[in-house]
């Protein structure tokens, strides 16, 4: 068994590059795009279930590759059972201390102290340490990662997640030709005691740098309902997005995280990058920029985004229900975004009917 793209060295990893014409069989041309899965040896079944998922319901017919990262060595078993289910190449890549670790700033006590006091508050995952790393990670690395220098797009991907649909088309193809930034499938509200200062920071940041700020046609008003005074607490649910790699590493985005890890807020609060992602976007993005993928169906316990309409649509190529769908949910924050995009349901179906 070959594991491509990961050779250890004394200083830094060294990493092949990606050859487009991996497969030769199919009829298909490829993005320069990814999925990106950040993932535990622990995590290998749900991880597989949902590679199988992802497999049978699009990339047989495109084999993108697959891209794993960890804190810690993958094992021969991960590479094997992951390389093995995968019609795409595989890459497997560690993160550096700077990604997963404290930067020189942030006072380890303190966090420490304010991890006990928000567990013991009830703040969900208040008291780990590991998912404030990985919210930093997320936030501000993994598209900064030397196996994404390869790619322009990207397609997360998380442990037992379901695609509940047949996708019968190139999501990264419509990112490029549509020249969009970034997709999502479910949007909520945010937990407010996990962030208690992040608008703040925010308008901070928005004051410091107004240039990087969207002054038309941006989806601010998705995420305030009184001009920007307060965050309304909508983002989109990170653990499904499709993004461009080119805005992440944009001096906007980046002077947008770097100002937000030097507030501390990642290990003092519990900040998350799914509202980091998410006013970022609201911020620096047009409204066409942003891209509701309503006709793929998908699942993260406990929720699912199942479309209705058109009827053909989920009798055809779903296995869901849409009276199940969180549109339907009281947390959802999508009415609100068709509101503010002006757009319907339907507007946002690419699928084809058979």
């Amino acid at each position: 068994m070959v594991y491509y793209g990961y050779e250890t060295t004394k200083s830094r990893p060294q990493y092949t590059p990606y050859i487009y014409d991996y497969k030769n069989t199919d009829t298909h041309t490829r993005e320069k795009a990814a999925f990106i899965v950040l993932a535990r040896n622990t995590d290998l079944d749900g991880l597989r279930n949902a590679m199988r998922n992802m497999e049978d319901r699009f990339n047989k017919n495109y084999n993108y590759p697959w891209v794993f990262l960890n804190n810690e060595p993958f094992d021969e078993k991960f590479k094997e059972y992951t390389t093995g289910i995968s019609s795409g190449k595989t890459y497997y890549g560690e993160l550096s201390q700077e990604m997963w670790g404290y930067p020189e700033w942030i006072d380890e006590d303190r966090a420490r102290q304010c991890r006990e006091k928000m567990d013991a508050e009830g703040v969900i995952y208040g008291g780990l340490e590991s998912y404030r790393h990985m919210c930093r990670f997320q936030s501000g690395f993994f598209f900064r990662h030397p196996l994404m220098d390869q790619f322009d797009y990207y397609w997360r991907v998380e442990p037992d997640v379901k695609f509940m649909c047949d996708v019968d088309y190139d999501p990264f193809k419509v990112m490029r030709e549509k020249d969009l930034k970034y997709g999502f499938a479910i949007s909520l509200t945010e937990y407010g005691n996990t962030i208690p200062t992040l608008w703040e920071t925010t308008k901070g940041f928005m004051k410091e740098y107004p240039q990087h700020i969207q002054t038309n046609d941006s989806l601010l008003d998705w995420v305030t309902n009184d001009g920007g005074e307060t965050y309304n607490l909508c983002h989109f649910w990170s653990n499904f997005e499709i993004g461009s790699i080119a805005w992440l590493r944009s001096q906007a985005y980046l002077d947008y995280f770097n100002y937000l890890d030097k507030a501390g807020g990642f290990f003092y609060e519990r900040w998350g990058d799914a509202p980091v992602h998410s006013i970022a976007a609201a911020m620096m993005l047009k409204k066409s920029e942003v891209h509701f993928f309503y006709d793929m169906g998908y699942f993260h316990n406990p929720f699912s985004q199942c479309p209705s309409e058109p009827g053909w649509l989920p009798a055809e190529k779903c296995n869901c229900n849409p009276a199940e769908s969180m549109d339907n949910h009281g947390w959802s924050c999508t009415p609100r975004f068709l509101e503010v995009v002006g757009k319907s349901r339907q507007e946002f179906v690419i699928s084809k009917r058979y």
